[in-house]
């Protein structure tokens, strides 16, 4: 009986041992990816012109974009195109600088610098011109009164003419040394006008000779300019500048806060603009010692793209998150409404955030906008947002995101959707890259980098409560920030730096650099530079006793850092940057390049998954479903959820739609 028993159990061995591999194959070999259609739809627009009762707008972030035409007597597209890619240099995303002269509409694109014309009565679209590689961006178009079109430009901050009867091409050159951004043209019979973002200034070319004048210093860059009679009309920040062509006769008001982002002027020189993040509407008229808010603007919190007046006592705006609107300033009434639902078509974006709330809904933020898909029903929802949500936490029952331009903080709640302000950083802080919630002390954390030619970044500790921002500016010397992670038992706060800061101006340092912050006291604890000549950390993740980071600057290096020693205890190279997270024990990244990679971190890296794609509009990220080996992420720009088991091998995700 025993031999019977001792065989029945030798026989069943093979098949006990084997069980567990078995399984494992089994999940493994499991559907590992999942995708869910578009992650984020737009309507968004940048470049907005208005011609003989007919409005023109094109998209922004759908590849290849969209030049729509809006009939503006019934609020509706009644055409629209698309622009394909250059020859030579790749697709478009938006275009930013729009013209109209000839019976053509002319747009200037990102993130290729490319020039396209569009035949108002045929419908072709032509590829005209490239002023640069990609990366570069069209900012600003103007014609002039003989049709010759003036194009400001990205990186190099020039301005080129283009004359369409013959597809001559001018470069004016360097306009100021170090300037990357002619963010604003206009032009007349004699002379080009263009609004400098770095170096803050306006100034004059001469179309003949090409000899440039500065016409103003501004106290930051100056983002549009108009033209009325004799006199030129400029923004920058919240200053409105106000000069004679010749630069003389110079006159300044000044917002009390809020950044003016349009300008208008009727025929009898009344000047509207507005405002953001208030959405208000201002006059002025040469020779007025302030603006005067005349109405609110129906569209708060978004950016206005254009405004023109339209009969006697009306205004025409296009709002950047995809809506146009009509005000009468005498009496403040108003109408708006989303392009959507005028029939532009939408587009699948490239999000900028995502944040997933178990057995709930994942949160996908775009441009003006979030999208919701619900985990119990698979029901999709949209709502607006004010700018562009670069980083997401979570409270309680609330959504905290990170805004851009305006470096607002603001709440969504979970029940109703419901967006509320929160706060500013202020201090010049409008690129919040890091958000993260101490339960603890019930405080925001937010890292940031300031726009334009600044290098000094900082630290906000927010209330969420009360709307009460702490703000350290240069917590890191001459660094903006570019990620934190908290360390809430020891409540501590590690940063990671960026010595480049807003761009525009020479770093002073060469290698970027890690502080410990401590929210208690509020004082920088230690400062180190782990791995020199690397001079922009992507994202950094404490975990036990050790800090990882992934740099972008040199892109694919990783490391993490023991905080003890402050030594660096483990260096590799991955494909690309991206964002960090731990997941049961373990740290993993997702990155660019190389098709869209995600590892887990340890010794060395492990390569999980290929084949994401690179579409994120900020970072890669992955968000892990509690208690599985699941993550929420992106496949091409559609919403996916991908089996990221350690113990499998390495996954090769199909492109989007296979």
């Amino acid at each position: 009986m025993l031999r019977r028993v001792l065989a029945a159990v030798a026989g069943l061995l093979p098949a006990l041992l084997t069980a567990p591999a078995a399984q494992a194959a089994a999940t493994c070999a499991e559907p590992a990816v999942r995708t869910y259609g578009p992650a984020s739809v737009t309507g968004a627009i940048v470049g907005s012109a208005v011609h003989d009762g007919r409005a023109y707008v094109v998209t922004r972030g759908p590849k290849p974009p969209v030049l729509a035409e809006l009939d503006l007597s019934t609020r509706k597209v009644i055409r629209s195109v698309t622009l394909p890619d250059g020859p030579a240099t790749g697709e478009p995303e938006g275009g930013w600088g729009i013209a109209v002269s000839g019976g053509k509409v002319y747009v200037g694109t990102y993130p290729v610098p490319d020039l396209y014309s569009f035949d108002i009565a045929t419908g072709e679209v032509r590829h005209l011109h490239s002023f640069g590689r990609n990366g570069g961006f069209v900012w600003s178009l103007a014609a002039a009164p003989d049709g010759t079109l003036y194009a400001g430009t990205y990186p190099g901050g020039r301005v080129f003419e283009y004359v369409p009867a013959t597809g001559a091409v001018r470069d004016f050159g360097v306009l100021a040394q170090g300037e990357r951004y002619a963010r604003a043209v206009a032009a007349d019979d004699e002379y080009v006008y263009a609004g400098l973002l770095d170096k803050a200034k306006l100034v004059r070319i001469d179309r003949t000779s090409g000899a440039v004048q500065q016409l103003a210093a501004a106290p930051t860059g100056v983002g549009v300019v108009t033209l009325h009679g004799d006199r030129v009309l400029a923004a920058a920040g919240g200053e409105l500048i106000d000069v004679r062509k010749d630069g003389s006769d110079p006159r300044r008001v000044k917002l009390e806060s809020g950044t003016l982002d349009a300008l208008a002027v009727t025929g009898d020189g009344t000047v509207y603009a507005t405002s953001r993040p208030d959405g208000a509407v201002h006059r002025y008229r040469t020779g007025d010692t302030a603006l005067t808010r005349v109405a609110d603007a129906p569209a708060p919190g978004d950016e206005t793209r254009l405004i023109q007046p339209v009969g006697e006592n009306a205004l025409i705006g296009f709002a950047g998150s995809g809506g146009v609107w009509t005000l009468d300033p005498s009496t403040g009434a108003s109408e708006f409404t989303d392009l959507l639902d005028a029939g532009l078509p939408p587009g699948t974006e490239r999000p900028q955030s995502m944040l997933l709330v178990p057995n709930r809904a994942v949160y996908v933020g775009g441009h003006f906008s979030m999208e919701v898909r619900d985990l119990r029903t698979g029901d999709k929802r949209r709502f607006r947002l004010p700018g562009e949500p670069k980083d997401l936490v979570r409270r309680g029952d609330k959504i905290y995101a990170a805004m851009y331009p305006s470096g607002q903080i603001v709440s969504i709640d979970l029940r109703t959707d419901e967006v509320r302000g929160v706060g500013f950083l202020g201090h010049g802080q409008q690129r919040p890259w890091d958000i993260e919630y101490d339960p603890v002390t019930d405080k925001l954390l937010v890292a940031s980098a300031p726009l334009g030619a600044n290098l000094k970044g900082a630290l906000s500790v927010v209330d969420p409560r009360t709307g009460a921002i702490d703000v350290y500016v240069d917590v890191i010397p001459d660094q903006s920030l570019m990620s934190l992670s908290l360390d809430a038992k020891r409540g501590v706060v590690y940063l990671g730096g960026d010595v480049l800061g807003g761009g525009g101006v020479p770093p002073v340092h060469t290698t970027a650099s890690v502080a410990a912050f401590d929210l208690r006291s509020r004082k920088v604890l230690w400062q180190v530079d782990p791995v020199p000549g690397h001079r922009t950390f992507q994202d950094i993740k404490v975990h036990g006793d050790l800090l990882y980071a992934v740099y972008k600057r040199d892109s694919g290096t990783w490391t993490a850092m023991d905080l003890t020693t402050r030594k660096v205890v483990r260096q590799g190279t991955i494909a690309g940057y991206g964002e960090l997270t731990v997941h049961r024990g373990r740290v993993f990244t997702s990155v660019f390049r190389g098709g869209g990679n995600a590892y887990l971190l340890g010794d060395e890296a492990k390569l999980l998954a290929t084949g994401l794609g690179d579409e994120w509009y900020t970072n890669p990220q992955l968000h892990f479903v509690p208690g599985a080996w699941d993550a929420w992420a992106l496949v091409g720009r559609d919403l996916a959820r991908i089996r990221l088991d350690p113990a499998c091998p390495p996954l090769t995700v199909p492109p989007a739609g296979n």
